[in-house]
């Protein structure tokens, strides 16, 4: 398992599995207000409301929910989808968090020691999953939800232990909270702490390839989510959205939009973004993209053709748009997804259309 580095505050063994990369980690004392956990990733060139509004989306779709409960089910461990640079306590809203980080979340010196742990494991991720130690020996992994290379949110799992925690860690860990002041009271400390579930490297390893695939889905179906009507919403949006999809392959300007609903443009323009979101431009944007994605699942469609198809005015405009909501230009689309099926273009195309 590797050499075990003590210090005066804490530990972390240095694994050598290529996959947890983990390194000794020293607790620094710093003050509870510490500001934001920023990234150095990079992140959705149209600002950090779009950012969260992606990420919103994605958390509250059937999707997520299904997966979540039934990865909780079968694996015991907590996850949750998180916004990059999030002042969330690490995985909040899971019914699967740790009692024992559940209790040390109470205390300063925590909450100070999660929001460094987090920046950490942000900026280690900005390329694939991240696995890092806490100051109390817990490895927590994200996992980067990625379009291109902006990172939308992260996959956040852990909270355990992958090797059998030193009996009198709970002691060290009680003297250094507490420091005369109120915390959690130790016996409780110690009965979660030694509660925590232990994993073995290969068999986490393999929670996070399951992450990581279900992470890459995630993106994929990113901008469908957006675009999606959404449950209850109004007849007269119902509306909007289906007049839009039957005619984003034409010049499609907003006033023509507000006129099929019976609004005035000022009006529809206000209770669009309130309901969707978004922009109505950003939105038609988003529609056209996802209707040239479909076109170019056909090996025989130019990109060309997909572009004025689709609604876009020029290839200029639609390379710009596509690769702002995608990540990728057209063409590096197409061919990723053959690539990764391994097939002949007109093998993939048809298996991408059925």
């Amino acid at each position: 398992m590797g050499n075990v580095n003590r210090g005066q505050f804490g530990w972390s063994p240095r694994l050598t599995n290529s996959v947890l990369e983990l390194t000794r980690d020293h607790v620094y004392m710093t003050n509870p207000s510490l500001g934001r956990a920023a990234s150095s990733v990079n992140h959705s060139p149209v600002g950090a409301d779009a950012e969260s509004l992606v990420v919103s989306h994605l958390r509250q779709s059937d999707l997520f929910r299904e997966y979540q409960q039934a990865f909780e089910t079968t694996t015991g461990l907590p996850l949750v989808l998180r916004e990059p640079g999030s002042f969330r306590t690490p995985l909040e809203g899971s019914k699967r968090m740790n009692p024992f980080c559940a209790l040390m979340t109470k205390t300063n010196t925590t909450c100070a020691e999660c929001l460094q742990l987090q920046q950490r494991l942000e900026e280690g991720a900005a390329l694939g999953p991240k696995t890092l130690q806490c100051y109390a020996g817990l490895s927590e992994t994200v996992v980067p939800v990625r379009v291109g290379d902006t990172v939308l949110g992260y996959l956040q799992t852990g909270q355990v232990f992958l090797q059998a925690p030193s009996r009198k860690r709970p002691q060290e860990l009680s003297r250094m909270i507490h420091g005369g002041a109120p915390g959690p009271n130790p016996q409780d400390l110690k009965s979660a702490y030694f509660k925590t579930r232990v994993v073995t490297e290969k068999q986490y390893a393999a929670i996070i390839r399951l992450l990581a695939i279900f992470a890459e889905h995630l993106a994929a179906i990113s901008n469908q989510l957006l675009i999606r009507e959404a449950a209850g919403e109004s007849p007269t949006m119902a509306k909007a959205r289906t007049f839009i999809a039957e005619h984003q392959g034409e010049e499609l300007h907003l006033g023509e939009v507000a006129r099929a609903v019976h609004m005035s443009s000022f009006y529809f323009c206000k209770r669009f973004r309130e309901v969707t979101g978004l922009t109505f431009t950003d939105y038609l944007a988003r529609a056209r993209t996802e209707s040239a994605k479909n076109m170019l699942l056909n090996v025989h469609t130019r990109i060309s053709e997909a572009c004025y198809a689709a609604g876009f005015q020029s290839l200029s405009q639609f390379n710009r748009v596509f690769h702002r909501i995608t990540g990728e230009a057209p063409s590096a689309y197409r061919d990723r997804l053959y690539r990764l099926h391994g097939k002949s273009n007109r093998q993939a195309a048809l298996v991408h259309a059925a």
